[in-house]
């Protein structure tokens, strides 16, 4: 069965104009956290203060997604991807303080700006990891409807996609939101996102 975006055209119109005015107003508002986050990875002086790694995003196309730095540059040093864990040991000290505020995420308010992403989608994977989803569920190819986002329903209740039981668990919340998204979705996602991080839920 064909599974079908929830949202009609203006919403979807009125969810992009959301985002790109909002994730421009977060980008010069939050410049302060952004210049401070520069300087504790400066001063840890371990690599890039950006990560930047390819995902694939809406309509199945590749793009590079950026987030402040919080592993070792040699995290992934044999060259095979692996999945981020909880309390995960390729952490640095400054990186984890960041990963546990969301504070590494900021980065990706310029790919909501272009485009890239939105505030409220489907998590961007890598095509590794997509590959192997797509054995177990080939529903994954949906999720290019629409653009991946910085928070979501599995975000929030599914925590860290750390076993592909859980990427699996994800790909069928994201399928649901899909079918089910609308602003008024959308903006109970971001409220509830927002409570959870100021209440210090880890996710």
């Amino acid at each position: 069965m064909a599974i079908k975006d929830g949202m009609n055209v203006v919403e979807r119109f009125v969810k992009r104009s959301f985002d790109f005015f909002c994730s421009f107003f977060g980008l010069v508002v939050l410049s302060p956290i952004f210049l401070l986050v520069y300087i504790s990875l400066r001063l840890q002086n371990d690599g890039s203060v950006i990560f930047k790694q390819e995902r694939i995003g809406y309509k199945g196309k590749p793009f590079n997604i950026y987030k402040f730095r919080t592993m070792r540059t040699d995290s992934e040093s044999e060259g095979t991807p692996l999945l981020a864990v909880k309390n995960d040991e390729r952490l640095t000290k400054v990186g984890k303080f960041l990963r546990e505020h969301h504070l590494d995420e900021l980065p990706q308010l310029f790919n909501v700006f272009v485009g890239d992403m939105s505030f409220v989608g489907p998590r961007p994977e890598r095509k590794y990891f997509i590959d192997k989803i797509k054995e177990v569920n080939p529903n994954y190819d949906y999720l290019y409807l629409v653009r991946p986002g910085i928070t979501s329903m599995a975000t929030i209740y599914n925590g860290y996609t750390d076993t592909m039981e859980k990427m699996l668990k994800r790909l069928e919340m994201d399928l649901e939101y899909l079918q089910k998204r609308s602003l008024w979705l959308d903006f109970k996602i971001i409220v509830t996102t927002v409570l959870n991080i100021v209440a210090g839920k880890k996710f």
